[in-house]
């Protein structure tokens, strides 16, 4: 009896291990694919991190957040997630197939309402809303090959886009208001840039096959109208805030509050990510500004050429931080207000808006980010080089 307690008794221990191992694994793999899709996130988290040893926190940084941005991020996002659950997207993607019936006419459709679109709700808001439009659509039409061409040339759109009203993207408030520039003047400024990024954005569809696409899914039932009507209603009370009509908060409470009763499980689905990774790029940028050496540099190169040196700058810092920073070192508002519309091409953080659109392709095809990476950067540079010209160009109008 004896022989036999020894030899059981190492079969108790290793089968433990051995269960304890097999566990082990699909926890990691998933820890691991976690932290593959916050990439971006943990790249913010990091920037920010290290410029804090430069600037320590203090009362400053309360200033570094943008309230109504992150508020109108919030609620559009939450009533974006509301529409996903019933299913508003699939529905209006299985009638963009059946209405365009090839893949030119499809993209022309997707980019085209992103581009005007960002005029109205600002590029980033833009974004929110139609990249998940864009992917039903592929889906339902089993082309999601095109995902990351269709992705890119919405984010193109979307930085572009909003260029030629005040109001079109955060930073030509800002600058439209501290120069008081006068609204005639500032279509003139942007007719031109606006114009060449129409055709530019136009051509690159045109080179989609014209190839016929048609339902691979089945169709999905209209969403209840009365509701659509609601959800339509606080998605324009969260772009709102971006025009300081009322206060952020009378907004965030209104829109939290209805769709807490209507939708609850919406919360849920809400990319709280997005919004961290805003807060770290808040805190970057803020506090790139305040080093020192940085300011000095930036102000010496600026009288160079706005033009040049806020887009650069933009490629490093983001587009609306790049306008708040440069405005304190030139006069030369026009050549300025070029370069930070031009400049959210580029790199993915020359612009927030890039940002979500590789965290939202990265949610769809993690595996595909270095390709998605490859297209992004030779579309954004090649509009940037032909769109810095048109920015020299609009001198013309102002001899």
């Amino acid at each position: 009896m004896e022989a036999v307690s020894q030899n059981t008794q190492p079969a108790q221990n290793i089968q433990p291990t051995k269960n304890t191992e097999h566990t082990r694994k699909p926890h990691g793999r998933a820890l691991l694919r976690f932290l593959k899709s916050r990439i971006v996130l943990l790249i913010a988290l990091a920037a920010a991190a290290v410029t804090c040893f430069f600037v320590p926190p203090d009362a400053v940084y309360g200033s570094y957040f943008d309230l109504d941005t992150l508020s109108c991020l919030f609620c559009t996002l939450l009533v974006v997630s509301a529409l996903k659950r019933r299913r508003f997207f699939e529905w209006l993607a299985v009638k963009i197939v059946t209405a365009f019936g090839n893949m030119r006419r499809v993209t022309f459709a997707l980019v085209f309402v992103t581009y005007f679109g960002s005029m109205i709700m600002a590029n980033d808001m833009a974004l929110v809303t139609f990249l998940p439009l864009g992917y039903f659509v592929l889906s339902s039409c089993g082309k999601n090959k095109y995902t990351a061409f269709v992705f890119i040339m919405q984010n193109v759109a979307a930085n572009l886009g909003g260029m030629l009203t005040p109001f079109g993207n955060p930073q030509n408030l800002y600058l439209y208001s501290a120069f008081s520039i006068e609204a005639g003047e500032f279509f003139a400024i942007m007719a031109i840039p606006f114009a060449v990024a129409f055709l530019l954005i136009a051509g690159t569809c045109f080179i989609v096959k014209a190839e016929p696409v048609s339902l691979q899914s089945p169709p999905v039932a209209a969403p209840p109208l009365w509701r659509m009507l609601v959800y339509f209603a606080l998605f324009a009370l969260s772009v709102l805030i971006v025009f300081r009509v009322f206060p952020f908060y009378i907004a965030l409470i209104a829109v939290t509050v209805a769709v807490l009763i209507l939708e609850p499980r919406a919360f849920l689905s809400v990319d709280y990510g997005l919004l961290l990774t805003f807060c770290a790029f808040f805190v970057f940028s803020g506090n790139l500004s305040r080093i020192p050496a940085v300011a000095s540099a930036l102000g010496g190169l600026v009288a160079l050429s706005p033009l040049l040196v806020g887009t650069g700058t933009c490629q490093i810092i983001s587009n609306v931080p790049t306008a708040t920073l440069l405005s304190r070192f030139t006069t030369d508002y026009r050549h300025l207000l070029i370069a930070v519309n031009i400049g959210g091409l580029g790199t993915p953080i020359a612009s927030l808006a890039s940002l979500i659109t590789l965290g939202e392709y990265r949610k769809r095809d993690p595996r595909g980010t270095l390709r998605y990476l490859g297209l992004f950067s030779l579309i954004n540079f090649s509009y940037l080089a032909v769109l810095i010209g048109a920015g020299f160009l609009t001198d013309l109008l102002f001899l």
